[in-house]
């Protein structure tokens, strides 16, 4: 498994590699001992399948306060979207920066996002299906998020805000400069 640090190091890039003959192919899509050896001492105690069905539907921005707090190792098993972790660390360097990396059945590529992130994704096709271990189980006194277009963000997700599919939830989410003032 190749393992990449993005702009922002704890964020990491995962690619299985794929073993493919005339039978299909075999990929080993986690490894403990590979994430342990880049920093990822994380035990993953929830595994979620999401299932969207058109292109242009944004979920999020996602993460839970402490002490619920959730690392994500995220994977695109069908279609292709565009994945986003947000710096939520207030003394981190990075804090109010992204990284986007597109996640597609293609590429096979995966994304650990550490607790402290915001996370959301769109659909780039129609018909995607999103698979991800949890380091915590959800918790809805704990959940939290913030508006995916917040232009203090700067993320580019390429689709107009008014062609964008949310759901009511997240349509109406907090901008990060309005956190402070909102019981967290």
């Amino acid at each position: 498994m190749k393992i990449e640090r993005l702009s922002i190091p704890d964020v990491l890039l995962l690619t299985p590699l794929r073993h493919a003959d005339e039978r299909g192919s075999f990929s080993e899509t986690f490894r403990a001992d590979l994430l342990a050896a880049n920093g990822v001492g994380a035990a993953f105690v929830q595994d979620n399948h999401v299932v969207t069905n058109r292109r242009g539907v944004v979920r999020g921005l996602h993460y839970q306060m402490e002490p619920r707090a959730q690392g994500k190792l995220v994977r695109c098993s069908r279609g292709a979207i565009l994945d986003v972790a947000v710096d939520l660390r207030e003394t981190s360097p990075t804090y109010a920066k992204h990284v986007a990396v597109e996640l597609s059945e293609a590429n096979w590529q995966q994304l650990w996002v550490p607790p402290g992130f915001a996370h959301g994704y769109i659909t780039l096709d129609d018909n995607c299906e999103v698979i991800y271990k949890t380091t915590d189980y959800y918790s809805p006194g704990h959940e939290r998020g913030i508006a995916w277009d917040d232009p203090a963000l700067q993320i580019d997700w390429g689709i107009s805000p008014t062609k964008a599919t949310l759901s009511d939830k997240d349509r109406n989410l907090p901008r990060l400069g309005e956190l402070a003032r909102r019981s967290n």
